[in-house]
């Protein structure tokens, strides 16, 4: 039996295009001379759809759009994700479901059992487990059909979200191995972040072996806001081995064997190294951003420093230098090398730039405040009203000519407070907002890997904010390589100030931080969307109190 699997990007919400989509890719299937195509978890309304779930036209126009899409299996069978109504009269009113479609209609609706409800994950919100078990009898064949997390029933305390051997009491798989069946098929919505590749392939890996059965793993591709999809969808033979890999970050149509007991493993699969994933994932999450809201250009203030430098490179891989505009706001704390570091990328990437000196407002801002601020000292005050008139430009331009501001702050920054509200934090997406300061530098390392685009300068500089003379980041924070470890323990990992300490660091300087970070959780809810590529990123992913007094 020939499968073919779709690995697509979808847009939330956006029935007549996904639905086009999936019908033009049955066509291609079955022109390939496929059996069956197969497409991702809830693919028809897209991932995730959140509280759209709770419209009942939304849910009514699922179900219509299934029925077009029905009518074009003929000759061939597809399995579509999409939500489904619960009959029954207790529970959630839906279920997390797969349509099989054969002879023109839906001939199974097979429902997902485990419902994760961490990190991004809130399905119970949504959803009711699947109960009820069966198979599907295609052509000859039993196919064990599960849903993303119905495979995740093993999770070791490596990737575990409270660190527990066991999460789930049951096994979907398990149950669905007394009905004999002959392949696993198993449609996802697995977001990307830089560990969960490898993470995937061992969960896949394992079932495959366990149940000495083939697997078919079919992923979603693309970002919807936060959230990036790398794709990866591939195949196992009953050994394990890999069969078949998908691009990372693109769409893919393939038609496999997979029944064929005599396929060996053809491939070794090289994993792109960190930063190389990380790029290409925030340079997808721009791009679909953009594309799916129906944006066409970005602006953005391009300091000399080395976050506006990347978030530059970004927006230009992702938009094209014709449609990003970035803006040089110099102050009378600028350095010459700042401004000439921040020409030099716009040259090195062809992009047309802005230059629009802050000082003069700056100092009118100072004379009407003159009577309120006499007999004070220049402190921080003076410092935020620069970055709030960058902050105002920015707007204006934004507001002016219909750019969207992109944010450059990084994960370092968000994590600390490190930033102005209104200011520097201002902008309609944030596209490093969940990379490290150390993890910026190995990112501008990469894009300069073949020749300089990003100035050697802006690379070794001492970071600096250039908001009083002479200021250094280091002034107010730890190094960064120090800093960055510190919160990757607590962020990431979610250890304690004594957990964190008996690592190696100093009890009170981890104290410090861990403080920082939990008193400037009201600047981050209202920061820009974060594009997510770690384990743990600021957003939906991150639910902490504004309001509290814990001490860890």
């Amino acid at each position: 039996m020939k499968i073919a699997w779709a690995q697509l990007n979808f847009h939330i919400g956006n029935f007549d295009a996904n639905a086009e989509k999936i019908i033009t890719h049955i066509q291609e299937a079955k022109r390939q001379a496929a059996d069956l195509i197969v497409f991702p978890e809830l693919a028809l309304c897209g991932y995730p759809p959140l509280d759209f779930l709770e419209s009942n036209q939304f849910i009514q126009d699922n179900l219509s759009y299934m029925h077009k899409i029905a009518a074009h299996c003929d000759g061939i069978a597809a399995i579509v994700g999409a939500p489904a109504i619960n009959d029954s009269d207790t529970g959630k009113k839906l279920f997390n479901a797969a349509y099989f479609l054969s002879n023109k209609k839906v001939s199974q609706i097979i429902k997902k059992t485990l419902l994760p409800n961490y990190d991004v994950f809130d399905e119970y919100r949504y959803f009711e487990p699947n109960k009820t078990f069966e198979i599907i009898e295609y052509k000859g064949h039993k196919i064990a059909l599960t849903i993303c997390e119905d495979l995740w029933d093993e999770q070791d305390e490596t990737f575990t979200p409270l660190n527990h051997s066991k999460m789930y009491t049951m096994s979907p798989m398990s149950a669905l191995m007394a009905f004999h069946p002959d392949c696993m098929i198993n449609i996802a919505a697995s977001p990307f972040s830089y560990v969960q590749h490898q993470t995937r392939l061992k969960v896949l890996q394992r079932n495959a072996k366990k149940y000495a059965l083939p697997l078919l793993y079919v992923n979603h591709c693309g970002a919807q806001t936060e959230l990036v999809f790398d794709g990866g969808s591939c195949a196992f033979n009953s050994k394990g081995e890999m069969l078949h890999n998908a691009p990372f970050f693109k769409e893919d149509l393939r038609v496999i064997n997979l029944l064929d007991s005599t396929l060996k493993a053809s491939i070794n699969i090289t994993l792109p190294s960190k930063s190389e994933l990380i790029f290409d994932a925030l340079v997808c999450g721009v791009s679909d951003y953009f594309k799916k809201q129906q944006f066409k250009k970005a602006i953005l203030g391009l300091s000399g420093g080395i976050d506006s430098a990347l978030t530059l490179v970004i927006a230009v891989a992702a938009l094209g230098k014709e449609n990003v505009l970035p803006v040089l706001l110099p102050s009378g704390f600028s350095s010459d090398h700042s401004i000439d570091d921040a020409k030099q990328l716009a040259h090195n990437l062809g992009c047309n730039y802005e230059i629009v000196p802050i000082e003069d407002s700056f100092q009118s801002l100072l004379k009407t405040l003159s009577p309120q601020f006499s007999n004070t000292t220049f402190n921080l005050a003076e410092e935020n009203i620069q970055a709030r008139l960058r902050g105002v430009i920015l707007m204006a331009m934004s507001n002016k000519f219909g750019h969207i501001l992109l944010n450059t702050s990084n994960k370092s920054e968000m994590s600390v407070g490190y930033g102005t509200l209104y200011g520097d934090m201002c902008g309609g997406l944030s596209v490093i907002g969940d990379v490290y300061k150390t993890e910026v530098y190995d990112l501008c390392h990469f894009i300069n890997r073949e020749q300089e685009i990003i100035p050697h300068h802006t690379i070794i500089k001492p970071p600096s904010a250039e908001l009083r003379p002479n200021q250094k980041d280091s002034d107010s924070l730890p190094e960064y390589n120090l800093l960055d470890q510190i919160l990757f323990q607590y962020i990431e990992n979610k250890k304690s100030a004594d957990e964190i300490a008996a690592q190696g660091f100093e009890l009170e300087l981890v104290k410090k931080i861990i403080n920082m970070v939990n008193k400037n959780e009201y600047k981050r809810k209202q920061a820009a969307p974060v594009i997510r590529v770690s384990p743990k990123a600021f957003g939906m992913g991150r639910r902490m109190p504004i309001v509290a007094n814990y001490k860890c």
